[in-house]
């Protein structure tokens, strides 16, 4: 017997592209399904992430004409981390294996069939990675691989050219309900699981519809939320730059007194006030940075659910 798969797609304000991509999602499913690789028992997960459109009327629509479509509902919008966990959670207990995708068919539907064969080949993960960026404009292909590198530099480590497509084994997705964190970055969290991972590379596509959830400030604070979640590198760079600033200042105190000694006079002031501009901005800067950790503390030690359910689909 065959193993069941989940195709979990986290949806917010998505009815222009929903129609066309249950559409293609349920071509690939009963391909999969004809040729014997997947159970008769696989399912399309819709995650309604607190849409404001007729995302989930739609849903409803496509569950009521097929139980292959099946939908979470959210009971408000938590982002796009938060649904997708939900989705993955409520697959848990349903599947042998489930693939995370977004519904804007920029992720190729036709990489399903490689992920599939990776995890009967014994990979508990299998990431979809980015084969080129050719299509991407200068300036959004330097911000998405600046992006990777400087995770990575900065300790929250991911894989490259590596969004949140990816096929995780029902052992993978146990594994990931170990991690209780509210602060949710998923890219940095799934390879902290371990077990035996593959990638499948792929070419991303355009956009089917609809505008991007992830404009460029949207992908900084999404950057800034996976560093301080990951890594307590920016606070070991913050004592190192305090270190050097303070044997900065050893010298040219140093240097003041020997010049003093010599009766040599200090010229200007220029220097003393780019001095202080200097430190206050660090300091600033410092105290931002220790601002965010100690914030992503106080949600933490809250405990607060990552989300709550407030209708679920699914005919098993």
């Amino acid at each position: 017997m065959k193993d069941i798969l989940y195709i979990v797609v986290p949806c917010y304000n998505e009815e222009e592209v929903l129609p066309e991509t249950s559409r293609r999602l349920k071509e690939k499913l009963d391909s999969l399904m004809a040729a014997g690789t997947i159970s008769e028992k696989s399912r399309i997960l819709f995650v309604n992430d607190g849409s404001k459109d007729k995302t989930w009327p739609l849903i409803e629509g496509l569950h009521a004409q097929d139980p292959v479509f099946s939908g979470v509902d959210l009971s408000r919008n938590r982002g796009h981390q938060n649904a997708l966990l939900a989705g993955l959670m409520t697959a848990r207990d349903k599947c042998d294996m489930a693939i995370s995708m977004d519904a804007d068919l920029q992720d190729d539907v036709d990489a399903v069939d490689a992920m599939v064969d990776k995890y009967y080949a014994g990979c508990d993960i299998v990431y979809g990675v980015r084969s080129s960026r050719k299509k991407d404009t200068f300036f959004k292909r330097f911000t998405a691989e600046g992006f990777y590198r400087v995770m990575n530099f900065l300790g929250a480590e991911t894989v490259f050219n590596h969004a949140d497509y990816r096929l995780m084994s029902k052992r993978a997705l146990e594994g990931l309900a170990e991690f209780k964190e509210v602060n949710l970055f998923l890219r940095g969290i799934v390879p902290m699981i371990g077990y035996t991972a593959g990638t499948v590379e792929y070419e991303r596509g355009e956009r089917f519809a609809g505008e991007s959830k992830y404009p460029l400030k949207k992908m900084l604070s999404f950057a800034m939320e996976g560093i301080t979640s990951l890594s307590t590198k920016p606070i070991r760079f913050i004592t190192g730059l305090g270190f050097l600033i303070f044997l900065i200042s050893i010298i040219m105190l140093i240097t003041f007194v020997v010049k003093w000694a010599l009766g040599m006079t200090v010229a200007g002031w220029a220097s003393v006030i780019c001095s202080v501009w200097a430190i206050g901005g660090l300091i600033l800067l410092s105290l931002g940075v220790i601002g965010e950790y100690i914030g992503k503390i106080y949600l933490e030690t809250k405990a607060r659910p990552r989300f709550l359910i407030r209708e679920v689909l699914d005919d098993e």
